[in-house]
Order: structure tokens, then C-alpha cells, then sequence
């Protein structure tokens, strides 16, 4: 017995001597980007062909071809088509190919906007002063499609509203699309006279300007809007056989493959009816070839709803509508051949259909909600395959016939590594480890998968990092950053990089939660969020702060919660209706009643604040001021042309009138977030915040730099 305890002893004296000899991140290493916990992989940019994937070398900066069965590595130069650079300088578009110099297309005194080359690389279509245009590359000649742009009209240039929620912030207000074989152009005109215009006022200079947006908020008239077609010779335009008078949103259009109709998504304004229509681009006639409904609503997609197969037969569509998504195939026509995928699990995108062999390969949420694997099945929905492997989150890129794939994986204990298959899911060979070599010389937070159990019978997936050096028998302080938005979960089993090893180190838990209608349980959970936002994110939420504070180790008086946007929502009102849970906020760009923020996403949810006046009250943080304890930052910038700073003003005047202590952070001309030179004094203001409330000790200065 005495030899046991003495061994026991031993061993412990060992550990406690290798964990003292372990080193911490230091400052540099964390926020100076010098080597850590991963060193630097070469990127894989894609494939040259089915054989050759292309790798940038980080060291020497270059593309190289490699071979997937020998490794040799040759040098790779792009095809010229698709070197091709377009730029807008001096209002005018420059083409450049390769290294050649770079040539003026117009000159015009007017801007040209969104230049857009024809997939046969002939032509280059843009908007100017709101009408679209396209020139000749080869001989200069313009073409203008439309005459009729104005301050409320726009052509091939989108209206705030579809900018934002519809066609999305990455194509920067284009509307238009050229056809597969170059000789169309579909494009949408938007007349937003009706919409209400909501003014930003700027604050530089003497007197100041306004920004006039034309923004509709929940019940707002909307604006109309027609789909039409221009051949890229010129000529009258071909409007969609659509009444625009009509109360009703587009979707993304998608050209058939071979460019001989496009298929039009339309949804009624309460968007629980999606429709796909194929219309013909020589006079605009259209055909139902789809119809969905949910009681609760449906989405528009601009990612990837539908895929055109190159048989021209068939078309792969992305559905929720069973309360999780799903693929299935169906003919030209709209007639369901079958379900591709069933079940309680999620499907997440398309990577490749082998369309000899009749498979589809795919991503999707099986295994486990909070990561995604890769999947083959058969056309006839039979032979579901995982072909990635392990307890990790994969994301793939797959040779252009399918032949293989590169995986890079994570899990939160592992940091990413890269490896080669095939289309079976053999592996061929390990590609790269972005794990450093000393890696097992560092002490550091460590990060894990939890759930939370709700007492309703959800377990909330949850990530969770521990202080440096944790101590069961010390009480530590909480940040719990969320999100929170409907169907936009951030809870994922990946490494997470070193971001938050500084709190780590300093002694601060650090938590990520998701809630019920996140995603993570499906549509069915999300749907769960109808005619209510606010009210499920916040049960689960406080769940999530009463577990932690039911820790031994965690301190019950310093639960802060951060967020931007909808985080930022979900914070304001963790401080008022949850406030009994949450010590400290940190709120960015709130949006703080529903009925400030923009029509088509809050009526998506909420319907509007005529047919829900209940429910508008319900999800307000206006409503829970009185509930006010704690202390919140709120910030925002005075030009944030999303969440408008007027929900900031109408809660902090409320808060003022009812005598509430807080703080506010103006960003002057920030927009819906803030960057630049402003960076330092943010990222400087939340390490005092977290400083002086949750660790009670001064900021190091080093920081403050």
C-alpha cells in the first residue's frame, strides 16, 4: 500500500511538473499572428482536371498542377478565358487579360456598375444611371436594353429590400444574368415609387447630408417589380408574363443549361407559397412547373435550390418542406420522379451529379446536427454512402468528373487537416496537418462539444472553452456569444483557432449556444419561431444561463451575453425579459421592435404588424424595459442603412425615461458594422468592458495599443 501511494504521488508531482513546464499563448501568438497551435497548408484552389487538383504554395506564392496518384507537382498556368480581370476605374470598365494591359470597354461620364462578362467572352453587360447596357469587347459598340431609369426605377440594379434579402449583399445591387449560350440577358426592373424612403443622415462637414433610402419596414408597400429579357443584339424588351401589381416577391432566377428558358421563383408577400415557373425568353410565356406550401413559410433561395442536369430532362430541387431538407429529382415538366433524400437529418448543398452512373453527391447534417459530412446516393434515392470519415466536420471540393475528392476536416480538438479519396470514400493519400510541430508544448483552453438539456425535451448543442489551467474548485466568469437568428445556428464541431485563448488564459468560460429554431432540430424546430421571434431563443437562452449557473465552477453574478445584429437583439433582451439570467450585455446593432426592420425578413417570420399586433409587442425589447437590471453596452453606427440606428435611439430613450443605467457607443459613419480605422477603439473598448466587469482588474496595456 505505501509503495502505491508513493507511485500515485510520484506521478502526480510528474504532472503537475509537466503541466508548469508548458507554455501559454502569448499575446503575439494570439493577436500578432505568430506561429501557434497550427502552422500554415498550402491552398487548394481546385481542380485542372480530373486527375490534377492546383495547390498554391504559401512560400513561393505559386499555382502548381498536382497529380493525385504520383504527387508530382508542375507548374500551373491558368487557361486565358479564365484570367480575365474586369475593373471600374474613372467610372469606366477595363478588361485585362492575364498580365496584358488592361483595356478601356466605355467612356462615359457616368458611372458603370457591376460589369459582367457573357460566358462566351464577348461581351460585358452593366448598369449605368440605372438602365442596363452591354458593349462589344472586340469592336466598342453599346447597347442600351432599357431608357426608363430613374431615382425610383431600376433596371438590371436591385431595390434595397431584394439587395439585402433576396438576391443578397455579394452581388452588389446586380439584377441581371446572361444566359448559358451568351445571346439573352433576364434582368429585373424595380419601380420602388411606393416604398417609403427613410432617411441616413450623414454628420461630416458644416451642414451635414441625408442618404435617402427607399426602405419598406414590416407592412410597408413593397416594390413592383418585372422580370424581363433583351437579346444581347438590342431590340424591345420581352417582359415575363407577370402582373407587377401584384403583392409578391422573386427569387433568384436560374437559366436552364442550355439557356432555353429560366426558371422564375415567385412568392406570394405572406411567403408561405413558393412557385417555380419555367418562362420562355422569346415572348415570356410561363408554365407552373412547382408549388410548395407551409403553414408557417417558405424559403427563397439564391444558393442553390435548383440544379439543371445536363440531360435536359431533369432537375434536382432543395425542399424543407417534410421539416428538414431534402433533395429530389424531378422532370422538366415538375413531376416528382422521387425523393433523392428522406429523413430527420438535413441536407446542405449539391457538390456533384454524376449523371452517367445516375449519383449525387452531397453535404448534409447526418451524423450529427453540429457538422457536415459528404454523402453519395443513387438517382432511385437508394444507396445512401458516407464517404467522409470520423468524428470530424468535413468540406470537400470534388474533381470535375467526379473521380475524387479533397476533404479538409476539424473537429474542436483538432485543428484542420487535408486528405485525398476517391469517390468510394478510399483514401488515397494524406495532402497536409495545419498542427504545429510543437503543438504539445502549449498549454491552452480547451474546447468541447456539451448539450444542454431543456425541460421540454431538447438537448441545445453547445461549444464550450475552459479557462487555461481550469480549476473545478475556482469560479470563473462567462461570455456566452450568440447569434440567435432563425435558422442560422453557430454552434459546429471545428477548430476553433486560437481567437479566444486571450480570455482563456485570463480565466474566462466561453460558451456558444444554440437554440431549438437555430437549425440544429431541423425546420421543425425553426418553424417553431412563426409569428413569435424572440420567445423560443430566449427560453433556451435562459436555460443555458440558469445550467451554468448551477455550476460549481462558475461564478453566478458575471454571465455577460454579446452579439451583432440579431445577437445583438438577443442580447438587449437577455438585459430586459431574461434579465433575472444575464449580469452584462454587449449589444451590436440591435434590432429592437420588429416593426423598424425590413419587410421581407421580419414578415417572413412575424407577418406583418397588422395581421400580428401580439406577437410585434411580444418580440419588442421596448416592451421588457422595466424588467432592466445589469449593465449593457449598446452599439451602433449612425449609418447603418440595415438595422437603422432609430431602434438604438427608441430603446435608449425608453431606457432614459424610465431611469435605467447603460452605455452607448456611436460609430459615426459606421454602417451595419465598422472597420478601418475604428477597429483599434472597438476592439480596445470590449477588452475594458470585459476587464472592469468580469475580471475587476485594469486592462493591460499592451492591449490598448
Amino acid at each position: 500500500m505505501k509503495k502505491i501511494l508513493l507511485t500515485c504521488l510520484a506521478m502526480s508531482l510528474f504532472i503537475i511538473r509537466s503541466e508548469a513546464q508548458l507554455k501559454k499563448l502569448s499575446q503575439q501568438q494570439i493577436f500578432g499572428g505568430q506561429p501557434s497551435l497550427t502552422k500554415s497548408m498550402n491552398i487548394v484552389t481546385g481542380w485542372s482536371d480530373d486527375n490534377h487538383y492546383i495547390e498554391m504554395d504559401t512560400k513561393d506564392r505559386n499555382l502548381y498542377a498536382v497529380d493525385v496518384k504520383s504527387g508530382e507537382r508542375t507548374p500551373y498556368t491558368p487557361p486565358p478565358k479564365s484570367n480575365v480581370n474586369l475593373s471600374v476605374k474613372n467610372n469606366d470598365i477595363y478588361i485585362q487579360y492575364g498580365q496584358d494591359e488592361p483595356k478601356r470597354l466605355t467612356n462615359d461620364k457616368d458611372e458603370e456598375k457591376n460589369p459582367t462578362l457573357s460566358p462566351d467572352g464577348k461581351h460585358v453587360a452593366f448598369t449605368r444611371n440605372n438602365d442596363l447596357y452591354s458593349v462589344d469587347i472586340e469592336t466598342g459598340k453599346e447597347v442600351r436594353y432599357t431608357n426608363d431609369g430613374t431615382d425610383v426605377i431600376y433596371n438590371g440594379w436591385s431595390s434595397w429590400v431584394y439587395y439585402e434579402e433576396i438576391l443578397g449583399r455579394s452581388t452588389n445591387y446586380k439584377a441581371f444574368w446572361w444566359s448559358p449560350d451568351s445571346k439573352n440577358i433576364a434582368f429585373m426592373r424595380f419601380d420602388d415609387t411606393k416604398v417609403p424612403m427613410f432617411p441616413i443622415n450623414g454628420s461630416t462637414g458644416q451642414h451635414g447630408y441625408t442618404e435617402k433610402t427607399r426602405y419598406p419596414k414590416a407592412g410597408d408597400p413593397n416594390p413592383e417589380v418585372k422580370v424581363g429579357f433583351v437579346p444581347v443584339a438590342g431590340g424591345s424588351v420581352v417582359w415575363a408574363d407577370f402582373n407587377e401589381k401584384d403583392d409578391q416577391y422573386f427569387g433568384t432566377p436560374y437559366w436552364s443549361f442550355d439557356g432555353s428558358n429560366l426558371m422564375v421563383q415567385w412568392m406570394n408577400r405572406g411567403q408561405d407559397n413558393l412557385k417555380f415557373y419555367s418562362v420562355n425568353p422569346a415572348n415570356g410565356s410561363k408554365k407552373e412547373i412547382y408549388d410548395e406550401k407551409q403553414p408557417s413559410w417558405v424559403d427563397l433561395d439564391y444558393d442553390g435550390r435548383i440544379e439543371y442536369l445536363e440531360d435536359k430532362k431533369h432537375y434536382i430541387l432543395k425542399s424543407d418542406k417534410t421539416g428538414w431538407a431534402h433533395f429530389y429529382l424531378y422532370t422538366l415538366d415538375g413531376k416528382l420522379v422521387n425523393p433523392l433524400t428522406s429523413g430527420k437529418w438535413q441536407v446542405t448543398n449539391l457538390v456533384h451529379v454524376d449523371e452517367k452512373n445516375k449519383v449525387v453527391y452531397f453535404m448534409a447534417r447526418k451524423e450529427a446536427s453540429t457538422r457536415t459530412d459528404f454523402y453519395s446516393v443513387d438517382y432511385n434515392g437508394r444507396n445512401l454512402k458516407r464517404l467522409s470519415f470520423g468524428d470530424y466536420s468535413h468540406q470537400v471540393m470534388m474533381s470535375p468528373k467526379g473521380s475524387y475528392f479533397i476533404t479538409n476536416y476539424s473537429n474542436v480538438s483538432t485543428p484542420t487537416k487535408r486528405t485525398l479519396l476517391n469517390n468510394k470514400g478510399k483514401i488515397i493519400k494524406e495532402l497536409g496537418d495545419s498542427k504545429s510541430d510543437d503543438f504539445a508544448q502549449f498549454n491552452y483552453g480547451k474546447t468541447e462539444m456539451i448539450t444542454i438539456p431543456t425541460d421540454d425535451g431538447y438537448n441545445l448543442p453547445a461549444v464550450i472553452t475552459y479557462p487555461t489551467d481550469f480549476d473545478q474548485n475556482k469560479k470563473y466568469p462567462v461570455v456566452m456569444s450568440i447569434y440567435g437568428g432563425p435558422n442560422a445556428g453557430t454552434v459546429t464541431n471545428t477548430w476553433k483557432g486560437i481567437g479566444g485563448q486571450w480570455w482563456a488564459n485570463e480565466g474566462i468560460v466561453q460558451i456558444s449556444v444554440d437554440h431549438r429554431a437555430s437549425g440544429q432540430f431541423g425546420k421543425e424546430g425553426v418553424a417553431l419561431m412563426h409569428r413569435n421571434l424572440g420567445k423560443w431563443e430566449m427560453k433556451d437562452y435562459t436555460t443555458a444561463a440558469k445550467w451554468l449557473k448551477a455550476q460549481t465552477w462558475i461564478d453566478n453574478k458575471k454571465l455577460l451575453i454579446t452579439g451583432h445584429s440579431y445577437g445583438g437583439y438577443m442580447t438587449c433582451l437577455a438585459l430586459t425579459k431574461g434579465a433575472d439570467d444575464f449580469d452584462f450585455g454587449y449589444a451590436g446593432a440591435p434590432v429592437t421592435s420588429w416593426e423598424l426592420y425590413d419587410s421581407h425578413y421580419t414578415e417572413r417570420f412575424m407577418d406583418t404588424p397588422q395581421e400580428n399586433p401580439e406577437g410585434y409587442k411580444n418580440g419588442s425589447v421596448l416592451t421588457y424595459v422595466n424588467n432592466y437590471k445589469g449593465l449593457l453596452r449598446v452599439m451602433h453606427g449612425d449609418m447603418d442603412d440595415n438595422v437603422h440606428m432609430q431602434n438604438t435611439i427608441q430603446f435608449i430613450d425608453k431606457l432614459q425615461n424610465a431611469n435605467k443605467h447603460f452605455e452607448l457607443m456611436i460609430y459615426p459613419g459606421g454602417r451595419h458594422g465598422w472597420g478601418g480605422v475604428k477597429s483599434a477603439h472597438d476592439k480596445a473598448e470590449r477588452f475594458r468592458f470585459y476587464y472592469q466587469n468580469l475580471l475587476n482588474k485594469p486592462v493591460p496595456e499592451e492591449l490598448l495599443k
